[in-house]
């Protein structure tokens, strides 16, 4: 029987993995096929993994990075420690649809950390704001961390470590001159949306960065251009990502 990976979240309106694993098994003659699971409760994961006996591996996307936690077996050391799962490893028992071990991990970490390094200049690029505080922001704060970079949240709600949106001033803008969009905003369909930042005060030094990759150059991008930022989107973190689900997978 051929082996089986999917996607879960809602909703699914487009899927960067479907179209690569799609791709990647046509291109280099892999007997799998990789399809979507559209589930309205976290809860649905157990039909969907019992009801499909050679699926083997899952991506999860908004909004149950953080819900499909209490579902799961056991979890990589990285994943504990972000919080926040994205890959999902399916083990087993022969002939038993019913038993079955789901490990998770997270490849967001990896995948934003080596696609942003490139860009930093540690002279001035010091402090990064983090729009969204959902699961992928969980492992973008990770990478920061581990790159020395302060960080603050920004939410609509005020909070521990968080500034709200109303609060950003030109000195803020000035000091936190990473901005990483880690929310959907932004995403297709809605691609005249932006995170509500104070655009004007963006310079040449800053570097914003949007974790939304359809459309390419998303509103929020296309606003930091305007300014001289440098500006990069979510693409090859989700390649990254991806190509380190299949390595999960398949070892």
């Amino acid at each position: 029987m051929m082996n089986t990976y999917g996607l879960i979240g809602f909703p699914l309106k487009h899927s960067f993995s479907a179209k690569f694993f799609t791709e990647k098994f046509k291109r280099e003659n892999i007997d799998a096929k990789y399809l979507n699971f559209e589930i309205e409760n976290i809860r649905q994961i157990k039909e969907v993994v019992s009801a499909n006996p050679n699926l083997k591996g899952l991506n999860v996307t908004i909004p149950y990075k953080e819900q499909v936690i209490s579902f799961l077996d056991e979890l990589s050391p990285e994943a504990e420690k972000i919080g926040a799962v994205n890959v999902i490893k399916i083990d087993r028992k022969p002939n038993d649809r019913y038993d079955y071990h789901l490990k998770g991990y997270n490849t967001d970490y990896p995948g934003f950390k080596k696609s942003i390094e490139p860009l930093i200049k540690p002279d001035i690029h010091k402090k990064a704001l983090v729009l969204g505080t959902g699961g992928a922001s969980k492992a973008v704060v990770q990478a920061l961390d581990d790159l020395g970079i302060d960080w603050k949240y920004v939410s609509r709600t005020p909070g521990e470590n968080k500034f709200i949106y109303e609060e950003l001033t030109p000195e803020i803008i000035n000091n936190y001159r990473i901005i990483i969009n880690a929310s959907p905003v932004g995403t297709f369909p809605n691609v005249n949306e932006c995170p509500a930042i104070p655009y004007p005060y963006l310079t040449g030094n800053h570097l914003l960065y949007d974790l939304v990759y359809n459309p390419k150059e998303t509103l929020f991008l296309k606003k930091g251009k305007a300014h001289g930022a440098t500006v990069k989107n979510g693409e090859e973190m989700l390649l990254i990502q991806a190509q380190e689900a299949w390595r999960i997978w398949t070892t």
